[in-house]
């Protein structure tokens, strides 16, 4: 059975100021590729609290993102996240983290290659200035570097 969670959210909070969502009005036009994406250096980038090996934990108010070599493992993989059930990222990080996939589409030649590396935070749980002003800004620097032509982001 569905659950209405705009109007159950609402009765559950109805005591408090309500929640003023973010406007964004300086929103970028959209640009087409310039190339065909079977040539173009794809980022993958997701919001699933993915770390690599012994990378720290992720933790509530986190701007941090870690960097996730392309050649990583499913053993090489942890996920640390609040704001989701983690269970099924944890059984196949696919679902949150399509490393596995975006490797397939590099070798069928889908994509022209994948960045390396990939990037992961923890999404949905601070304020849309933190990722306005720290976050993104961090990782487009990072795509800049790499040379990235597109990325792939995955919501969790």
């Amino acid at each position: 059975m569905p659950v209405a969670y705009i109007p159950r959210t609402r009765d559950l909070y109805s005591d408090f100021i309500p929640y003023r969502w973010v406007e964004n009005d300086d929103l970028p036009a959209f640009t087409a590729l310039p190339k065909p994406l079977a040539e173009c250096k794809v980022a993958l980038i997701s919001s699933g609290g993915i770390m690599y090996r012994d990378q720290p934990r992720f933790h509530r108010e986190d701007a941090s993102y870690r960097r996730i070599p392309k050649n990583a493992t499913r053993d090489d993989l942890s996920i640390w996240h609040f704001g989701y059930p983690t269970r099924d990222a944890e059984r196949d990080p696919n679902c949150v983290f399509p490393l596995e996939r975006m490797r397939e589409l590099e070798a069928r030649g889908v994509i022209g290659e994948l960045a390396d590396p990939a990037f992961s935070f923890m999404g949905g749980i601070y304020s849309a200035r933190k990722v306005r002003d720290e976050l993104a800004p961090n990782i487009v620097s990072e795509l800049k570097r790499a040379h990235a032509d597109v990325l792939f982001l995955v919501p969790a």
